[in-house]
């Protein structure tokens, strides 16, 4: 071959190794949830409700409970993490960041990512929590990815997941039986091959402000005997409006992130929602036509998680993921936040 053909091969195969594109895999998946099952019999005799009623209306037959006293969110990322780490045989110290995205950390400071980093030995990377309620998981997807795109950050663990039953008003009929507890945690890493965050659409809309909230305990109505005595240190819900504008935008999010990236409901391997209600999953579904068995659900199993309900989707049917499989992710939460990511998942499931 000529010199001069010999250069220029040479810089189109440099080119087009520059040109490949980083993305932000899943490389590994983990979860932890409570030994306790709080059952909708149980609940039926704290409030006026029955089991036909739960199911009927929300999809939950149970839920897993943290109880015991001085427990927080960080004993299930701590286990959560433990079982990442080994099953993706991660060295802790080979760790660059840990993000914790959760509405109920152990305390307002430090950080439930700093307490979990700790108790794994995680001792060179940065931690924070951050707060997106149930759209936790997406938002720490795309806070993740623009870590790993940074270049400096190899290996990133992404903790979601929530402790509901500490904000959980048993006493009210609306809300307890929604809620339950559970964490999931995933390794995320660079690569250059076509696979892990294609795409995200994430919004906030403070029209959410009032309907869906927890009035006390923060800089605004700190704890005091009146706030205790008025139950404001549990979550709040206006529950028709909040069911109308999740209903909405779940489900054109996820139809707008499909027709961005030109996929049909033949082509996404998995839709998983956020587990709040099983009528809003089935509006997703409905709006987006793919078909019910490509969709992941077990709100009947752990209930409303927040944070933690799409990875504990994708934890517990993990066997059933194959590399390069597109999944469109959705939820919404308090904010109100809302979004869908385009996931392609990473690796093939070994056991």
């Amino acid at each position: 071959m000529p010199l001069e053909n010999f250069v220029l091969s040479g810089h189109f195969y440099l080119n087009k190794l520059i040109m490949k594109k980083m993305h932000a895999v899943v490389t590994g998946i983990s979860a932890a949830i409570p030994d306790y099952v709080l059952t909708n019999d149980e609940i039926s005799k704290m409030v006026d409700t029955s089991d036909e009623w739960i199911t009927t209306r929300v999809g939950i037959k149970e839920r897993r409970i943290l109880k015991g006293k001085e427990r927080g969110i960080s004993e299930l990322g701590t286990k959560a993490v433990i079982d990442l780490l080994k099953k993706t045989n991660t060295h802790p110290q080979d760790v660059d960041a840990v993000v914790f995205a959760t509405s109920t950390p152990d305390h307002i400071f430090p950080s439930a990512a700093s307490i979990v980093a700790e108790n794994n030995g995680i001792k060179n990377a940065f931690c924070f929590d951050m707060e997106a309620a149930c759209s936790g998981f997406i938002f720490g997807l795309q806070v993740c990815e623009g870590l790993i795109l940074s270049g400096r950050y190899k290996k990133v663990i992404l903790i979601a997941g929530d402790k509901m039953s500490s904000i959980t008003d048993y006493t009210d009929r609306n809300t307890c039986p929604l809620f339950g507890d559970a964490v999931g945690a995933v390794l995320i890493e660079p690569t250059y091959e076509n696979i892990g965050v294609m795409d995200a659409l994430l919004h906030t809309d403070g029209v959410g402000y009032a309907p869906l909230q927890m009035k006390a305990g923060g800089s605004k109505f700190p704890a005091t005997a009146e706030t205790i005595n008025n139950r404001e240190h549990f979550v709040h819900q206006d529950g028709k409006i909040v069911f109308k504008y999740a209903v909405t935008n779940m489900a054109d999010v996820s139809v707008k992130i499909m027709e961005n990236n030109n996929l049909t409901p033949d082509d996404v391997t998995w839709l998983v929602p956020h587990q709040a209600n099983l009528r809003i999953i089935d509006a997703t579904i409905q709006r987006t036509g793919i078909p019910h068995e490509k969709v992941m659900i077990n709100i009947q199993k752990y209930g409303n998680t927040s944070a933690g309900t799409i990875p504990l989707c994708l934890w517990e049917l993990e066997s059933q993921l194959h590399k390069g499989d597109n999944l469109i992710l959705t939820a919404f939460g308090a904010g109100f936040t809302w979004g869908a990511v385009y996931l392609k998942w990473g690796y093939d499931y070994k056991g």
